[in-house]
């Protein structure tokens, strides 16, 4: 005896919503173990280990667009993938539809503010700014000519 599923329910264009959600969260997934092991392997394993991790360090990493880009990646990655999980926990668990309206918007507001708040800080990072008082610039800034 064979058993036919209905067909899942749609609403209007959100039809396959949660089929892109659990596309992205292998895709992401794969991708970002990538990116998160190479970004341990070159902060903790590579060098001097962990006593490395510094100012400088993150001033330097920063300094090439390679790992601007790396880490940025990473960081939205991460950020979204950790959103989308949230989005399918409060769907699965929060039953009131205003209370799982309200959580998904302010899962929303913080993966937006939080990826505008890094990309900030990644693209714009200047460890040696050029009108900073020089006793509060790191040591190696002098080295630079500014």
């Amino acid at each position: 005896m064979a058993t036919t599923l209905p067909a899942p329910r749609t609403v209007g264009r959100r039809r396959n919503i949660e089929k892109y959600g659990w596309i992205y969260m292998r895709a992401s997934g794969v991708v970002l173990v990538v990116l998160i092991f190479g970004h341990l392997f070159i902060n903790l394993v590579a060098g001097q280990g962990v006593k490395q991790i510094d100012f400088a360090f993150i001033a330097g990493k920063y300094a090439t667009p390679f790992w601007q880009v790396w880490d940025g990646l990473m960081l939205w990655l991460a950020l979204i993938h950790g959103g989308n999980g949230m989005r399918t926990i409060t769907n699965d668990y929060v039953s009131n539809p205003t209370a799982n309206r309200l959580l998904k918007g302010a899962i929303l507001v913080a993966v937006v503010l939080l990826i505008l708040l890094g990309t900030l800080v990644i693209t714009t990072f200047d460890p040696c700014p050029a009108n900073a008082a020089p006793g509060t610039l790191p040591t190696f800034c002098s080295s630079i000519g500014r």
